[in-house]
């Protein structure tokens, strides 16, 4: 578990000294939980211990404590609303982290790097389950478009690097939507999942007999519990040459929005109807990734999507004192 500080956690045989960005993230949260399942040193520097924006702060944090591994999670997050108030901030800020991170590990010789990109990469009228040579081969879905190109932007110069000197062995996990503990339950900055458990648990509470659904409700989404996710993460960890340079990490099946808000209303508890708002955006219509180089490789998740939201809404229940 981490230390009073959160900078660091120890263990009594250490493998690998890790470097986890975006530590207080629901990734990164979901890791740190996870840290006893391997044997190694993980730092998880709070933004006051380490400044992702500062370039030369970066450098010199990596060469003061010298990982060999970066698993970098740290992203500015949010839903459709979100990305389509704020896109420079979607685009800079994530171009900033993701290059200081990057080229801190290539300066200080860190030759092991996992980078976390996202399934928006993908383009929006692409072939599903979205194959990862797919990426680059067409538009953007325009609502999350300057995330998608900044989640690009990593992976590229991780290859690039590659390219350039084979020894930097630079990595890119591209998971579908994760949901789950330590996620964000707002109606602005969330996800779809943590959205629809909101907003259907304050319908409930408040009596309202019909909840809205931005869309029609038939786009397709998959979703993933985040804990499984990062067992994935050790699991890569341990086997870090295996390892693809570029692989797809999902459930490998998926619904739609309207399926997903009659599963979280089962779950809740809301009983009322739904009303579908045909002039709000909905994002890509279908977004399934192609799952079979994590088949080949040998990992699939284990919580079924009741049983994840079942414990998200636990989680949910636990951490806000005034639902």
């Amino acid at each position: 578990m981490p230390t009073t500080s959160g900078t660091r956690l120890q263990k009594n045989l250490l493998d690998m000294r890790i470097l986890v960005t975006g530590g207080r993230g629901m990734v990164g949260k979901n890791l740190l939980e996870q840290v006893d399942s391997g044997s190694h040193e993980v730092f998880a520097p709070t933004k006051l211990e380490l400044d992702l924006t500062d370039a030369v702060g970066t450098v010199d944090w990596m060469k003061k404590h010298e990982p060999d591994l970066v698993i970098h999670a740290a992203a500015v997050v949010g839903g459709i609303q979100a990305n389509i108030n704020e896109p420079v901030r979607f685009l800079i800020d994530n171009i900033e982290v993701s290059r200081n991170v990057i080229l801190a590990a290539r300066k200080t010789g860190v030759n092991k790097l996992i980078n976390i990109g996202a399934s928006c990469m993908y383009p929006r009228f692409g072939q599903n389950p979205l194959r990862e040579e797919s990426i680059q081969s067409g538009d953007l879905e325009p609502t999350n478009e300057p995330f998608a190109i900044a989640k690009i932007f990593s992976m590229r110069l991780c290859e690039y690097i590659q390219r350039e000197n084979p020894n930097f062995n630079f990595k890119t996990v591209i998971p579908c939507n994760l949901y789950g503990r330590h996620d964000t339950f707002d109606n602005v900055k969330s996800h779809l999942l943590p959205a629809i458990i909101t907003k259907l648990h304050q319908a409930k509470k408040t009596g309202e007999m019909s909840v809205e659904i931005w869309g029609p409700g038939t786009a397709r989404r998959e979703f993933m519990y985040a804990a499984d996710f990062c067992e994935f993460l050790w699991l890569a960890v341990e086997k870090f040459d295996t390892l693809p340079i570029r692989m797809n990490v999902g459930v490998g099946y998926d619904m739609s929005v309207n399926e997903y808000y009659e599963l979280v209303a089962s779950v809740v508890g809301y009983r009322g109807s739904f009303c579908n708002r045909l002039d709000k955006p909905v994002g890509m219509k279908r977004k399934l990734v192609d799952i079979e180089k994590l088949a080949a490789w040998g990992w699939s998740a284990k919580t079924s999507l009741r049983d994840g939201v079942q414990r998200t809404y636990d989680y949910f229940l636990e951490t806000n004192e005034n639902v």
